[in-house]
């Protein structure tokens, strides 16, 4: 729908619905995807963008929760691997059908840069303007976090021209560990990023080392954690 209330340069989605019990809600393009877990099937109750969320790399992403009764939190931001959809856990307590309403936002300016626009002026530290940069890991890891560890397998590294940076682990049984971030410096084969779990939980530092030579993954640390739980991620190139 048309949104006159959207500032210039930005996308904007705002998803309402009516939720009894528990469901998963995915916005992909122009679509919102409901899977119900539990209870009577979720409905719309007035969502509209003011565009379709992008198919491809999304910059300026953010999530946030307007309005809710109980708990509603992101499961999964957009990524290559899902598609490009946004997944969301509803969990509704309380008796009968509870309000629900979460808005997603982008950086429409940035995504159509990816299009052969002219790039912004100020490039991350020590990162040039090259097309993506894709690096892969063969290797062993380990995700603490407290008394609980995840084995990590091989991982995959995208770095986008304006220093967004992805970074997934195989973890096992299908599942994998994912961050999402920005380069904030880089001093040879050594790069440093801000980084965010998949789920927005943990957000920490990143530490990595690549062999720009053959885009291959080194080693990577992360130290990340919440109010209440650390995680710290190990990983080398075996």
């Amino acid at each position: 729908m048309t949104r006159n209330d959207v500032p210039p340069g930005k996308g904007q989605c705002d998803i309402r619905l009516q939720v009894d019990n528990e469901a998963e809600v995915t916005l992909r393009r122009n679509t919102v995807f409901i899977h119900t877990l539990a209870g009577r099937d979720p409905y719309d109750d007035g969502s509209e963008c003011s565009a379709p969320l992008p198919d491809r790399e999304i910059y300026g992403f953010n999530f946030e929760v307007k309005d809710s009764r109980n708990e509603i939190r992101m499961l999964e931001q957009p990524s290559p691997r899902n598609d490009f959809g946004v997944r969301v856990l509803i969990r509704d307590t309380s008796s009968g059908q509870g309000r629900y309403h979460f808005r997603v936002s982008w950086d429409v300016r940035a995504v159509d840069f990816r299009r052969e626009e002219p790039p912004p002026s100020r490039p991350a530290p020590g990162f040039g303007w090259n097309r993506v940069m894709q690096y892969r890991g063969e290797g062993r890891g380990l995700a603490t976090v407290n008394n609980f560890e995840q084995r990590l397998s091989n991982v995959n590294v995208d770095i986008t021209r304006s220093g967004r940076v992805t970074v997934v682990f195989a973890a096992g049984r299908g599942r994998d560990l994912s961050f999402t971030g920005d380069i904030v410096a880089r001093e040879g084969e050594r790069w440093r990023a801000d980084v965010v779990s998949q789920d927005g939980r943990y957000r920490g530092r990143l530490f990595m080392r690549l062999d720009s030579r053959d885009q291959e993954v080194d080693s990577i640390n992360i130290e990340a954690g919440d109010d209440r739980d650390r995680m710290r991620v190990n990983w080398d190139r075996r």
